[in-house]
């Protein structure tokens, strides 16, 4: 049988593939080609300054075009990145031009070659610029493991001089390689829909991550953290997110954190620029997004520019509508610095914009690449606005964690005075609640994710009646909450003592239970308008008990009458 007449050379940096190539090219008179030599050839610079000039995705999509064209012609041998793999596409177009093989080396043979090789710190490799790069080493190698383990053979490296790797490469393309490409489901087997590569922002998982997302469009961790800001430049390299961003604020979060967390992105040499909005709802239209749509126009904004957004609730809705629908998406990061945005808008890729007739009418779901939720930027939060964030906590727990219940029945006058450890505590529990349901269902298509909207169906009918101007969100979910509860009793659902272990709760955070003055039309309106009516029946989102919510739409209108009766007074 015919050798091929290629040899493809992967595995993670520090395995010795540059090296190892050199030597086997000699041995057999074939050309060499790098990769990522090529990739700064052509561009004129170093892979470095190509990640900060032009993110991950461009270094990418410039290596793609190295390995094409070092496959262009027979007798040679390539030496990849070890970020090659990532691609199904380069997968296949290794499989189809040679032989390809792995070399293979334990995560503390890599950082020791690997620093042998460099002369400083930290590694010139632009996934590993970290103060320890071992663990990052072991988490990003343990993400391509499966797609290492695809290639046509694998070489172990540890313990092996250069000559004697070249060796073993030499030994299994002549004796090996023929049977191995005739193999009839091989090219298929390496780009299976099961070896799907690793979201690039994995490698950011551990470090402290209060929870990791995953859905069927992206994984993201989620990091809280006190006075976690000055972090942000780090966590965005990490992500790869690296060339451009454009902070988006409302003006008074920017006020106080817009200079601390700009000096953070340039601080890890990353450009940013910033546009603010009027603080309020209001500002979340369809009008202010397109004036935020003029301005990355004038700021030549691309994809791979990356969005970040600093702020409440309705700047994550606001900048992550904007992110994902200009030059159809751009990566996007959430800063939230209200406890409203930590625990609920900056989680699960909800983002929107209102319409005069209901909230967040117009938009998608589009997920972020990173949430840095920093604990204390809480202490400058209006005590209102803080109290109204605690609702979704309860909400939370109320749906699911009758640990956090019972944590928040017996912390909450630690918590509302901003412990530092307790306060961190209660958001961490609570965003691992959130990101349990949105990683079960990312769009809301099996129902476990509108279990969420405990609450909600009343809330949103308040602030749509009312403007979006008289209650804060929270404080709508508080009165939303205590009117699904009653519905829930009234059924024969929720015993009554759950009903006023949640109304005791709620009034120990300083939260409503009820509202006065409310026009009863317009709220009846709009939740006939509300986004879980399904063939003109609302979806009613109730409880059983502690950590046992339900959907149910078939609530007689009666019951509905009663319990909103019992909140709106006098409406």
């Amino acid at each position: 049988m015919t050798r091929p007449a290629r040899i493809i050379l992967t595995g993670f940096s520090g395995t010795g593939k540059s090296r190892v190539a050199p030597l086997i090219a000699e041995r057999l008179g074939w050309a060499l080609a790098d990769t990522d030599e090529m990739v700064e050839r052509s561009t004129g610079k170093a892979i470095l300054d190509i990640f900060r000039d032009q993110g991950e995705e461009g270094f990418r999509e410039l290596e793609s075009e190295a390995l094409r064209e070092a496959c262009t012609g027979d007798g040679v041998v390539i030496s990849t990145g070890g970020g090659m793999v990532l691609s199904a596409g380069n997968r296949r177009f290794m499989a189809e031009a040679g032989f390809v093989v792995c070399l293979e080396a334990r995560p503390e043979t890599i950082l020791q070659r690997l620093r042998d090789r460099s002369d400083v710190e930290p590694l010139d490799r632009p996934l590993l610029a970290t103060a320890d790069p071992l663990p990052r080493i072991r988490e990003l190698k343990a993400g391509r493991q499966h797609l290492y383990a695809l290639c046509d053979w694998t070489v172990h490296t540890d313990g092996l001089s250069i000559e004697e790797a070249a060796e073993e490469v030499l030994r299994a393309w002549e004796t090996r390689a023929p049977s191995i490409l005739a193999y009839r489901g091989r090219v298929d087997a390496i780009t299976a829909p099961h070896a799907a590569a690793p979201d690039t922002t994995l490698h950011a998982i551990a470090s402290g991550a209060a929870a990791m997302i995953t859905t069927s469009t992206r994984d993201y961790p989620v990091f809280v953290e006190w006075d976690g800001l000055h972090e942000l430049g780090r966590r965005l390299r990490e992500a790869g997110l690296t060339r451009q961003t454009y902070l988006i604020s409302d003006e008074t979060v920017y006020r106080r954190y817009g200079s601390q967390a700009e000096d953070a992105i340039r601080g890890a040499d990353i450009p940013v620029d910033s546009y603010t909005v009027p603080p309020g709802e209001a500002s979340k239209s369809l009008g202010v997004a397109s004036d935020i749509y003029d301005w990355l126009v004038e700021h030549r904004a691309e994809r791979g520019h990356a969005i970040v957004a600093l702020g409440g609730g309705m700047v994550t809705d606001l900048a992550g509508f904007v992110a994902a629908t200009f030059a159809r998406g751009l990566p996007l990061v959430h800063v939230p610095t209200s406890l409203l945005g930590m625990v609920d808008a900056a989680i699960g890729g909800k983002v929107a914009v209102n319409h005069p007739q209901a909230k967040n009418m117009i938009g998608c779901f589009y997920q972020p690449r990173l949430v840095l939720a920093d604990i204390a930027t809480l202490r400058t939060l209006p005590e209102r606005d803080r109290r109204a964030g605690w609702a979704e906590v309860i909400k939370h727990a109320l749906i699911a964690n009758d640990e956090l219940l019972a944590f928040l029945e017996e912390n909450a006058e630690r918590i509302l005075a901003l412990d530092p450890e307790l306060t961190t505590k209660a958001v961490r529990r609570s965003v691992a609640v959130k990101a349990g349901f949105v990683s079960a269902d990312e769009r809301e298509e099996t129902g476990y994710r509108t279990l969420l909207n405990y609450g909600h169906t009343v809330a949103h009918a308040l602030e749509t009646a009312t403007g979006y101007g008289r209650f804060l969100h929270g404080e709508a979910v508080a009165v939303g909450m205590t009117a699904a509860a009653a519905i829930s009793r009234r059924l024969g659902l929720l015993p009554a003592d759950v009903e006023a272990r949640q109304r005791r709760l709620l009034e120990r955070f300083g939260l409503p239970a009820t509202a006065s003055g409310i026009d009863r039309e317009r709220v009846r309106a709009a939740i006939s308008l509300d986004k879980k009516v399904r063939g003109k029946a609302v979806q009613w989102v109730l409880l059983e008990g502690v950590g046992r919510p339900l959907l149910r739409d078939d609530v007689p209108a009666a019951v509905v009458e009663q319990a909103l009766d019992q909140t709106l007074a006098g409406g």
